[in-house]
């Protein structure tokens, strides 16, 4: 089965890296582009079919080490 996690930063959490990715695409000529926001995407292969215990492994793993629940959001897909 594969997993895939979005980690977003919380609103009103400040986002430099988006802010600097948002006035390059300005530099670059895209004026159109508003409100950036960076984030990480992880993928991974997980053993068994059991959909129900991958996504509470996967939700356990986001809380220990992919996000930082404090700041971060996240989301989980599994296919």
């Amino acid at each position: 089965m594969k997993a895939r996690v979005h980690v977003t930063l919380k609103n009103g959490v400040l986002d430099p890296q988006g802010k600097a990715v948002h006035h390059a695409l300005q530099g670059l000529g895209f004026a159109g582009v508003n409100d950036v926001r960076q984030g990480k995407f992880i993928e991974f292969e997980l053993d068994g079919s059991d959909v129900e215990k991958a996504r509470a492994e996967v939700k356990e793993m986001c809380e220990k080490l992919l996000a930082n629940t404090v700041i971060e959001d996240y989301s989980i897909e599994l296919a």
